[in-house]
C-alpha cells in the first residue's frame, strides 16, 4: 500500500499538472472567461483531490482484499478510471451549473467533455506516476510471474 505522502503527492501532481493543460484549454474550447473557467477549474480540482485521496485508499484496499495485491492490470486501470469519473460527475454537475449560470444540460456537456479529458489524462497519469514511483511488493510479483 502507498504511504499517506505517496497519496498526497499523488493527489496534488495529478490536480496541479491537469489545471495547466484543463484551464486554458476549457476557456477556449467552451468560450468561457479564462477567470471563469480557472475558478470552475480550481474548486473540481480541489473536490477531486478530496474524492482522489479516499477514493484511492477504498479502491486499493478493495483490491488488495480481493486480489492479494495493489498492483493494477490494464483493465483494471480502465475501471478504476471510470468509477472515479462517475463519483466525481455527481459531486460536480449542480456547482458548474450553478457557478456559470448554465442548464443541466449544458454543465453535463462540459462535465462531460472534462470527464473524458480526465478519463484519458488519470490513465496516463497513473501509469507514467506508478512507473517513476513503483511500490516494491509489484517488481516481486513481476519477478515470480516471468
Amino acid at each position: 500500500m502507498r504511504s499517506a505522502f505517496d497519496r498526497l503527492r499523488h493527489a496534488i501532481s495529478f490536480e496541479v499538472i491537469a489545471l495547466i493543460l484543463v484551464i486554458p484549454a476549457g476557456a477556449i474550447l467552451f468560450d468561457v472567461p479564462l477567470h471563469d473557467f480557472g475558478v470552475v477549474g480550481i474548486v473540481s480540482a480541489t473536490l477531486a483531490t478530496l474524492w482522489n485521496l479516499g477514493y484511492n485508499v477504498l479502491f486499493d484496499l478493495a483490491l488488495q482484499r480481493l486480489t492479494g495485491t495493489t498492483l493494477k492490470s490494464r483493465i483494471v486501470r480502465v475501471l478504476h478510471a471510470l468509477v472515479f469519473e462517475a463519483g466525481l460527475l455527481m459531486v460536480l454537475l449542480p456547482f458548474i451549473a450553478w457557478y456559470l449560470g448554465i442548464s443541466l444540460w449544458d454543465a453535463f456537456v462540459l462535465d462531460i467533455a472534462l470527464a473524458a479529458f480526465y478519463l484519458v489524462y488519470s490513465y496516463v497519469f497513473n501509469l507514467i506516476y506508478d512507473t517513476l514511483f513503483p511500490l516494491p511488493e509489484w517488481s516481486q510479483k513481476q519477478a515470480e510471474s516471468a
